[in-house]
C-alpha cells in the first residue's frame, strides 16, 4: 500500500466512525417558548364519517383522530394490545416531525383500558393540556404528541364495558 492509499483507507474509516457516531444523536426539535400548549377541547365537532367510525367500531378497540398537525384528519385504529407512536418509521403511527421523538410514546390495551404511556420523548406526551408520564385514556380525550393533537374514542361496546366495570 502506498502513502495516498493508506490516507484513502484512514478518511474512509473517519466517515464510517462519524457516520456511526450521528446515528446516535437525537435530532427531535424542542418547542419553542412560542408554541402553542394550550389546552383546547375539541367539543362534538365531528364530521358524519368520525361519527360512523366510531361507531363500526370492534369491542376492545379505540381509534384516533388526528384533529391538527401536518396529517389532520388522519384516523387510527387501536385494536392491539401495545400500539407505539413515534418519528422511527417503524412505528405502528410514524409521525414524521421533528417535534416528535423517534419512540415517542406507546398506548396500551389491559382489558377493556387504554393507557398512553410516554416514553421518555424530549418534548413530553400530553393528556387533556397536562404533561404525563402515563395517564388512562377516558373516552373524547385529547393527545398532544409533538406538534399532533388527536382526540381518542372507546368503541361503543368499549365504553358499556368500562361503565360497567
Amino acid at each position: 500500500m502506498n502513502g495516498n492509499e493508506t490516507g484513502a483507507v484512514r478518511g474512509a474509516e473517519d466517515i464510517r466512525r462519524d457516520a456511526g457516531a450521528a446515528r446516535s444523536v437525537d435530532t427531535t426539535q424542542t418547542f419553542g417558548h412560542d408554541s402553542d400548549l394550550s389546552f383546547t377541547p375539541f367539543g362534538s365537532d365531528l364530521t358524519d364519517a368520525e361519527l360512523e367510525a366510531i361507531a363500526a367500531l370492534p369491542e376492545r378497540a379505540a381509534l384516533l383522530l388526528v384533529r391538527s398537525g401536518p396529517t389532520a384528519g388522519a384516523r387510527y385504529l387501536l385494536d392491539t394490545d401495545v400500539t407505539t407512536i413515534g418519528r422511527h418509521p417503524e412505528a405502528d403511527i410514524f409521525f414524521d416531525d421533528v417535534t416528535v421523538s423517534r419512540r415517542h410514546a406507546e398506548v396500551t390495551r389491559t382489558g377493556g383500558f387504554f393507557e398512553l404511556v410516554d416514553q421518555r420523548s424530549l418534548n413530553g406526551t400530553y393528556v387533556n393540556g397536562e404533561r404525563v408520564d402515563r395517564a388512562v385514556l377516558d373516552d373524547g380525550a385529547e393527545l398532544r404528541i409533538g406538534k399532533f393533537r388527536l382526540n381518542f374514542f372507546l368503541s361503543p361496546a368499549g365504553r358499556a364495558a368500562v361503565a360497567g366495570a
